[in-house]
């Protein structure tokens, strides 16, 4: 079983604040996914690309306009 888990920094936008992004750790691998669609897409990124996007995101980078 995998164990997902939210982010700390999900929330705040979308309907009732429910815009959730889960990670699991898969080592070596680390898996992303929409909370609202647990069946649908996951992201698998090596740890050095995971860190790369979570400062990226944490600095604005991909925020939207």
């Amino acid at each position: 079983m995998i164990n997902w888990r939210k982010s700390s920094h999900s929330g705040g936008g979308g309907a009732g604040g429910q815009d959730c992004v889960e990670v699991a750790d898969l080592t070596p691998v680390i898996a992303v996914r929409d909370s609202k669609d647990p069946d649908g897409p996951k992201l698998a990124l090596d740890t050095t690309a995971w860190r790369t996007l979570a400062h990226q995101i944490k600095n604005g980078h991909h925020d939207l306009a």
